[in-house]
């Protein structure tokens, strides 16, 4: 954009943002234009035949009936030209509309994606899907319906009033000054709303209740476990009761200017008729006035409805130039710098160097100057109390973050100088809250390796050690996970992301209490299915089971955002340090039992 240019907005900015040209728009507009001028010509046959009846009665001569048939036949040929060109144009901003919506939607999902997890984690989930659903869903239900309704509605209301001015200058005033008298008041009340600010509020309403009713659905097993209601839990009944004081406030502000435009508008026969009368007692012998005037009645209470429809229009006009406004601002979030020409490690040793992180800029720090090295073929397991920062060390690898000082680097790269494919194409994740999607298991496993057969896929499910109840479900692999299909438990989609990242086969692999919904048979399976998964791999293990990491080459004891204690399983012990206090309590709860009505004792 050059220096002093003013940026788009509206439906212009939308086309820039989706890529699309104006040029199918166009097409539908000019469709629409000739479909409207063709739905007159019934209206002005209608004139037609009335005229030659009024006529040829007051005279007394015989009807020219061929007149009437020729202009009949010319009506009715110019409503089915009318619908079907008026159908052409609804068929092309359908079309339109929805390459326009598919291309926001791609750039802002492809966008969101580049962008920081910091970002999803400080913008509440129902904020990021009332813009992609919502916001976007009200922008193709202008552009496909009511855009091409405001062509057609502004060219009908104008060919209406050039045919009415042609044929008596007073009385097509007498039809407009109440539709202008209307639009004055409507127009007052929508700048007192914009100056209010009453848009986005709204907008910033239907978001917060978005996202209040996502953590009121996800907490529903403690709302009801803890007998709860919708009123006790307070965000989303705040949010709910807020809008409602909001929409009764601007209905109030709304409600005066609306009702004397609806006045207005709905009076043009009000108008008309006494003027209409007026002219017509100046001279009752004019048979041509009285035609005239019977093709006012007709017409003149149809310019009514279409104001009304231009009303909506003026609304909802404000209602997208806010939806753009928010697609643009999640376009305008930075995503992470990365070079264009990115390099590539030879190696996979990991290190940190110095790293401190704060998740705000002046914020707490969630690590403090961790330095340490991971090398390729060994495994390195985090542990230490929760919040001590461990999962945010193996999140800082993939770059969810970019760390605040210091320096990571892969092989002797740092993780900035590699493009974000790169890096992702050299790490596996599988995370604690395995996430699968509403897909069949075959395509939820082929994730970790686009065009993936089905050999391919199923060794992985066997070296994952799922193949088992996967083949015991209705339909297999084909079988459909999530909505609308089966539920899987916690360990079998824990297993299901192992099978995923033994698949894409990633030379470095993050776990992150992976085995942390299986039972002990499980565990021991899983165990088995990482050993294979592990081999040659630079491993980072975070573990609150010590079990699970006590032959890790390195064990990392984390506290309080800084590695307090590192060594293997049996230098750590003989420290008597922090993990020697974890391991003795981990060995002493194990042997706890519980006893109805009594204390509970150990075995």
């Amino acid at each position: 954009m050059k220096k002093n240019e003013k940026p788009k907005q509206g439906v212009s900015r939308l086309l820039e943002i989706s890529g699309e040209t104006n040029a199918p728009f166009i097409v539908s507009v000019l469709l629409s234009i000739c479909g409207t001028l063709f739905q007159l010509v019934p209206y002005l046959s209608v004139y037609q035949v009335m005229a030659e009846l009024l006529q040829h009665a007051a005279a007394g001569s015989s009807l020219n009936t061929g007149f009437m048939i020729r202009w009949a036949v010319l009506g009715l040929i110019g409503l089915i030209v009318g619908y079907v060109l008026s159908y052409g144009s609804g068929m092309m901003a359908h079309a339109f509309s929805y390459r326009v919506i598919c291309g926001v939607r791609l750039k802002v999902a492809e966008h969101i994606g580049k962008l920081p997890m910091g970002y999803v984690t400080n913008h509440s989930i129902g904020k990021i899907k009332q813009v992609l659903e919502a916001d976007v869903e009200q922008i193709e239900n202008f552009l496909a319906h009511q855009l091409p309704d405001l062509v057609s509605t502004v060219v009908m209301l104008l060919a209406i009033f050039i045919i009415m001015f042609s044929q008596n200058i007073k009385l097509a005033f007498a039809c407009l000054l109440p539709i202008v008298l209307g639009f004055v008041c409507q127009f007052a009340v929508l700048i007192k709303v914009m100056k209010s600010g009453g848009v986005k509020e709204n907008f910033d309403a239907l978001e917060k209740i978005s996202s209040s009713s996502i953590q009121y659905v996800q907490g529903m097993p403690s709302i009801k476990i803890f007998g709860q209601t919708v009123k006790s839990f307070q965000k989303f009944y705040e949010d709910i009761i807020s809008y409602r004081d909001f929409t009764t406030r601007m209905t109030e502000m709304i409600r005066p200017g609306f009702v004397l435009f609806r006045m207005f508008v709905l009076s043009v026969a009000t108008f008309l008729v006494p003027a209409g009368l007026l002219l017509y007692l100046r001279n009752p012998s004019d048979v041509s006035f009285v035609v005239t005037f019977l093709f006012f009645l007709i017409l003149g209470p149809g310019t009514a409805s279409l104001a009304l429809k231009l009303r909506g229009f003026s609304e909802n006009m404000n209602v997208i130039t806010e939806g753009v406004t928010r697609v643009d601002e999640v376009l305008n979030e930075k995503p992470l710098p990365e070079p264009v020409q990115g390099k590539l490690p030879t190696s996979y040793d990991i290190k940190f160097h110095d790293v401190s992180f704060s998740y705000e800029a002046e914020g707490r720090k969630i690590l403090d100057k961790i330095s340490f090295i991971a090398r390729q073929g060994e495994i390195t397991a985090l542990v230490g109390p929760s919040g001590a920062g461990k999962s945010t060390i193996a999140e800082l690898i993939p770059r969810f973050w970019d760390v605040t000082d210091g320096g990571i680097a892969i092989g002797g790269v740092d993780v900035r100088d590699m493009t974000v494919h790169d890096l992702m194409e050299q790490v596996s994740f599988v995370f604690q809250e395995s996430f699968l999607f509403s897909d069949t298991i075959f395509n939820n496993i082929a994730l970790g390796k686009p065009g993936a057969t089905k050999e391919q896929v199923e060794q992985a499910a066997c070296a994952a050690r799922c193949h088992d109840f996967i083949m015991a479900l209705p339909e297999g692999y084909q079988t459909n996970i999530g909505d609308g299909g089966v539920y899987l438990s916690g360990g079998e989609q824990q297993r299901i992301s192992i099978a995923r990242a033994i698949l894409k086969d990633a030379p470095i692999l993050i776990l992150d209490e992976a085995s942390a919904y299986a039972d002990a048979e499980n565990e021991h399976e899983m165990q088995i299915a990482l050993r294979s998964l592990i081999q040659h791999k630079t491993v980072i293990m975070i573990a609150h089971r010590l079990t699970t990491i006590r032959n890790a080459n390195q064990i990392l004891v984390v506290d309080q955002g800084q590695i307090k204690e590192k060594g293997s399983h049996n230098e750590l012990l003989e420290k008597h340090g922090l993990y020697a206090d974890m391991w003795s309590t981990e060995e002493y709860s194990s042997s706890w039992t519980i006893c109805a009505g009594k204390e509970a004792v150990t075995e």
